[in-house]
């Protein structure tokens, strides 16, 4: 990726500096749990934002004592808002910034990057498991969930779907996930980072249970100073309102976060034009699909721009590279696996949003 510019490496002596006579806390945590995957992670911030390493320290697995494979600096008192990437050395500098969600992609990202160098890929996508019957037979296929923050790709991949027993799902992952040239996939997190705007239990019964755990860890979410109640219909700070639940608070969750064999592949768009509620795709199609990204802005990504029209490669905003290689590789892997099937999903309205039918998962 080349040195840093002349501005940026002054930046960076500036914060290196700043951060001599700083009161740091250090955190070491483990990303993956398939061996050859494994990758340890170390996280500096300063101390005042005690917050973030008990947040991203809940998002993954107790470290192994090993020395960092990737590394991320957080200084939020920053006046200047500044994220800084340097992949080769496995290094990220968050500046300006006491969002969780930074912290935790810092990490993400690098991995990413590091399965792309050894011919995976890795995705921004939910993963799970449905048990169903099949010529009397009880099946497992395995799901792949693309979106971008608020299309629905969690509320989709923490939902039991209503199935009854013997047929059940079993939830893994809904952020990140490495695509391995043999169609499997490789989980990355012990916790989920749900969005909790409207969250009720109605229609989200799982979340909603695990938002209210002890272990939830709350963020930018309206809770009385009186009663303590929590009141996720309050979007008076932000319509971002977030929550780090354990994986183990949400039902139909196992020991493993692993996709043995992927069957499916769906993405999750929320469109408000003509595009109907399910589209099949061939291979190439799904690769097109990859490469535009197609959705709608939400106030999960920038709450000013929510509603107008959105592309991002992938779904996936944390690609570190040449987007075309990714889109490449991902073709490759679907021609390698033809019996991965591919669709679109669209969870907005047909019609317009006026006139139009709102679309019911």
């Amino acid at each position: 990726m080349g040195d840093p510019e002349p501005d940026d490496l002054e930046l960076i002596n500036n914060v290196l500096d700043y951060l001599k006579d700083q009161e740091m806390i250090m955190l070491d945590r483990t990303m993956c749990m398939t061996p050859g995957f494994k990758k340890s992670c170390r996280l500096y911030v300063t101390a005042e934002y005690a917050r973030l390493p008990l947040m991203w320290g809940n998002t993954l697995f107790p470290t192994e004592g090993k020395e960092p494979d990737f590394i991320s600096i957080a200084v939020p008192e920053w006046k200047e808002k500044k994220v800084l990437v340097f992949p080769e050395m496995g290094l990220t500098i968050v500046l300006g910034s006491d969002y969780k969600g930074e912290q935790k992609k810092a990490m993400l990202r690098q991995v990413m990057y590091w399965a792309k160098t050894g011919g995976n890929l890795g995705l921004h996508a939910a993963g799970k498991i449905l048990k169903v019957k099949r010529d009397d037979q009880l099946r497992d296929f395995g799901f792949l969930l693309f979106g971008l923050s608020g299309t629905g790709k969690t509320s989709l991949s923490c939902h039991s779907h209503w199935l009854g027993f013997p047929e059940t799902v079993v939830i893994r992952q809904d952020d990140v996930v490495v695509l391995k040239r043999d169609g499997t996939a490789v989980g990355t997190e012990d916790s989920f980072y749900i969005k909790t705007e409207s969250l009720e239990p109605g229609s989200q019964p799982l979340l909603y249970a695990a938002a209210l755990s002890p272990r939830a860890i709350l963020e930018n979410v309206c809770v009385s100073p009186k009663t303590g109640k929590v009141d996720f219909f309050n979007d008076d700070l932000t319509s971002n309102g977030r929550a780090m639940v354990k994986r183990r608070d949400i039902a139909f969750t196992d020991d493993q976060i692993d996709i043995g064999k992927v069957d499916f592949i769906l993405f999750i768009t929320r469109r408000h034009d003509i595009l109907p509620p399910v589209v099949r795709l061939t291979p190439e199609w799904a690769a097109a699909a990859f490469m535009l990204g197609e959705s709608v802005e939400t106030s999960a990504g920038d709450p000013a721009e929510a509603g107008k029209a959105l592309r991002v490669v992938g779904t996936n905003p944390f690609i570190v590279g040449s987007h075309t290689e990714e889109g490449n590789m991902f073709l490759s892997i679907l021609r390698q696996n033809p019996d991965i099937r591919c669709f679109i999903l669209n969870t907005g309205n047909v019609g317009g949003m006026e006139r139009g039918q709102k679309i019911k998962v």
